[in-house]
């Protein structure tokens, strides 16, 4: 059996940037083993499968070790393999999945996701963290799957060169580190052995922790946010209470098929 698969970077307009997400369109679902053996064999971030249900589309993503239950990136690059290689016409998505309905609307040259806003919670650092990173972090919270730690600059999260093994001893999804920006409203990192993932190259769904800890850092609804990883990326997001606006663009690097 052969499968169309797309792989775009989102959250960028210039390929070889952002963050790369194989696309699965489907007409039914395969065995999640199957899936499970697809994304490893891609060895992305994220690939994600869609299946069409009437007006809706079903979507799952998978990390080369394990499903996931939000992706922002892959969300972003599968509405772009819609518009772009689909012929969909529509500006306006949405879809079913393990965090409830998502939309994504077509705005000019943006994807902009609609997700739901994490509910942070303080926290120790974990040991672990501290050694792993090699640094205090200024505040620490914990949302539904990821730690959230607050450095002083951006220069910090840059440098940072982690210890992988001791980050992966700390049950979560992964850790965000974040910062002030030089010329942006804030930036981050995102860091996921626990997940089969160093590091995330941009996190769409990590930004559901962060623009709510920024609103209540600085009052602000609106955010350019840049993820200062090597690949690196753009986010424009807003926050809406219990929703978050997550904005980015997306180019297309290759379209195939793959034989099971």
């Amino acid at each position: 059996m052969k499968l169309p698969i797309y792989q775009v970077d989102a959250f960028t307009d210039t390929l070889f940037k952002g963050n790369p997400a194989a696309v699965c369109p489907l007409d039914t679902w395969l065995p999640d083993s199957t899936m499970q053996k697809i994304a490893f064999e891609n060895n992305l971030a994220e690939t994600a499968f869609f299946v069409k249900e009437g007006n809706v589309f079903n979507i799952r993503w998978f990390t080369p070790t394990v499903e996931v239950e939000l992706c922002g990136h892959a969300t972003i690059a599968s509405v772009h393999v819609l518009k772009n290689h689909l012929n969909s016409r529509s500006n306006f998505f949405s879809f079913k999945s393990k965090s409830g309905v998502l939309t994504v609307e077509v705005r000019g040259n943006l994807y902009v996701l609609n997700f739901p806003s994490d509910k942070l919670e303080k926290v120790n650092v974990p040991h672990e963290f501290v050694e792993g990173l090699g640094a205090i972090p200024s505040e620490a919270f914990k949302g539904k799957t990821d730690y959230l730690l607050v450095f002083d600059s951006e220069d910090q999260i840059k440098q940072f060169q982690p210890d992988w093994g001791l980050l992966s001893q700390v049950s979560a999804r992964g850790v965000c580190v974040t910062a002030k920006g030089n010329d942006c409203d804030f930036v981050s990192r995102f860091f996921a052995p626990q997940s089969g993932i160093n590091e995330d190259p941009v996190t769409g769904s990590a930004h559901t922790t962060l623009v709510p800890y920024w609103f209540r850092k600085t009052g602000k609804n609106e955010f350019k946010a840049k993820q200062v990883s090597e690949r690196g990326g753009e986010l424009f997001c807003k926050y809406l209470g219990e929703r978050i606006e997550i904005g980015g663009k997306a180019i297309s690097y290759l379209e195939g098929a793959i034989t099971i």
